[in-house]
């Protein structure tokens, strides 16, 4: 047969409850407690003096000193008869009156007079007041012994008087059921309003234990430094409440970001706008750094938010790839044709027995094609850079536009990351392309020209398309701005958002401006690349300090 075992509830409402009740149930009886004792001192207190009250107007009473004076210690006596009406008059439990010797002249036992009282009267003989809670022949009382004093003054006796003490007692429990009332009330609304927060907290904490809390909290943080997705938990005030490593890396923050605003740990802009719901909308896309992310905002109930953040960086740069080869076959397939008519040509000339002509004719096509590569390679020393250039020549020669690079273009090697200038100079050089075709521009053409001026790189691609509006100049680098449809492969507006914020990881900045006889320049700085290359040359060496 199992057993019924009572133990310590497991839910957090419970055991809070239990706590509670308790707690204010130990309060209100250490309150009462401590009420009841000044109130019993206060009632001794009261009974004592009601007592002296009595004893000082007995020992005044004129006819008590002369009796004492007078006759003797007699049941019968006068002095016992007065202080019996004193007594009746009084309701006091004794009043006794007593010579110096210590003997009665009065009592409530009739057969006691006569006789030495129970207690020292030595106090009261010497001409000094008495106030006590004593225990005599009737049992406890309050009592007060005053000295009895003749017409000049001398003290020629005693005047005991006694308050039962169960008449202290009674007026101390009729207090009690008052008192309880109050407790009992106080209780009451401890005890809901226990509940209240019980239920609350239940709510809260949707009924779990606290070693289950302990363990959810435990596994919440193995998960979340464990994904590697980005999540970053916001309050209703803006403020970090939770960002795991993948987050902070994402984002670029500092590692104490928790607990601080959202605003001093992320900078103004697009991304901050999307991670705080100022941007709406599912798989929302934006760029911190060089990054291209993916945003899902999700509120919580308490006003709050949590925030997935994923690294389409690798994706987006495929999916630029891709448009690169969709274009480079569009090129191949169009040179077929050329290359199909160039063929015709030259079995043209061969059947019309002219092979000089034929010789002559391939010869200039090849040394052209040559020309343009070596003149490229010769000014644009990073292979990456000079590949891509070649690459997007031949892309705009299929579609009809000139591309060149200005007399001034030189990029040596070693002062900047040659996959930051091929992305400033593909998306430039694409974008300018683009908006040639649709503009459809009668002699379309683009200029390139990178170059070192005192330490800084300077990469700056000129159309003369249509130009860009001076009210766009700005919002045209926001992340998600575009003229474009986005592809099903990636997403549009994310190009010059790239260059933008490559740029100003190297402390430089991108620009916008108009080109003399129409169409757009942009301009992108990267400055002390050359200070920043000899220092990465010339470390110096540990120990030493500058």
């Amino acid at each position: 047969m199992a057993r019924l075992r009572i133990g310590w509830p497991r839910q957090v409402f419970a055991q809070v409850l239990i706590a509670q009740l308790l707690i204010t149930t130990g309060v209100l009886l250490l309150l009462t407690g401590l009420f009841l004792q000044p109130l019993r001192t206060q009632l001794d207190d009261q009974a004592e003096h009601q007592a002296l009250a009595i004893a000082q107007t007995t020992a005044a009473d004129p006819d008590i000193a002369a009796g004492l004076l007078t006759s003797g210690p007699d049941p019968g006596g006068p002095v016992q008869r007065q202080a019996e009406r004193t007594r009746r008059a009084t309701g006091a439990l004794y009043v006794v009156v007593m010579d110096l010797r210590g003997i009665r002249w009065s009592h409530t036992d009739a057969s006691s007079v006569g006789h030495r009282v129970s207690t020292d009267p030595s106090i009261p003989l010497h001409g000094h007041v008495v106030l006590e809670i004593d225990r005599g022949t009737l049992g406890t009382s309050a009592r007060a012994k005053v000295p009895l004093r003749d017409a000049g003054g001398a003290v020629i006796g005693a005047v005991s008087v006694g308050i039962a003490y169960s008449g202290v007692q009674e007026s101390l429990l009729a207090a009690l059921p008052g008192l309880l009332r109050y407790a009992g009330t106080a209780l009451a609304f401890g005890a809901g309003a226990a509940f209240l927060v019980a239920r609350i907290l239940r709510k809260r904490t949707h009924g779990v234990s606290v070693a289950d809390i302990s363990a959810l909290l435990s596994e919440r943080e193995a998960m979340l430094h464990a994904v590697r997705e980005g999540v970053i938990a916001l309050d209703e005030n803006e403020r970090v409440r939770l960002v795991n490593d993948e987050a902070a890396r994402l984002l670029a923050l500092e590692t104490d970001a928790e607990g601080r605003d959202l605003k001093d740990v992320l900078p103004p802009g697009h991304s901050r706008d999307v991670i705080t719901g100022h941007v709406t909308g599912r798989d929302l896309l934006t760029v911190r750094e060089n990054r291209v992310l993916i945003a899902n905002r999700m509120p919580t109930p308490d006003g709050g938010s949590v925030v997935t953040l994923r690294d389409r960086t690798e994706v987006e740069l495929l999916g630029r790839e891709l448009d690169s080869i969709k274009g480079l076959l569009d090129a191949l397939r169009a040179q077929d044709h050329e290359h199909a008519n160039r063929l015709h040509t030259v079995l043209g000339f061969l059947d019309l027995d002219m092979p000089d002509r034929a010789r002559g004719y391939v010869a200039g096509l090849t040394h052209a094609r040559r020309a343009s590569a070596e003149e490229i390679g010769e000014r644009i020393r990073m292979p990456m850079v000079s590949a891509l250039l070649v690459g997007k020549s031949a892309i705009a020669s299929e579609r009809g536009v000139a591309l060149r690079l200005s007399d001034r273009t030189h990029l040596p090697t070693g002062l900047i990351d040659a996959r930051d200038i091929v992305t400033v100079l593909g998306n430039l050089i694409d974008n300018a392309l683009d908006v040639l075709g649709d503009a459809r521009t009668v002699g379309p053409e683009v200029e390139v020209e990178v170059f070192v001026e005192e330490g800084t790189v300077v990469a700056r691609v000129s159309d003369n398309g249509p130009g860009v509006p001076v009210e766009l100049r700005e919002t045209i680098f926001d992340e998600g701005w575009s003229t474009k449809e986005s592809p099903a492969h990636r997403g549009r507006g994310l190009g010059l958002a790239m260059v933008r914020s490559l740029a100003e990881r190297y402390g430089g900045a991108a620009r916008i401006a108009a080109r003399a006889g129409g169409g757009a320049v942009f301009t992108v700085t990267f400055p002390d690349l050359a200070q920043r290359s000899v220092a990465a040359s010339h470390p110096v060496p540990a120990g030493e300090v500058s």
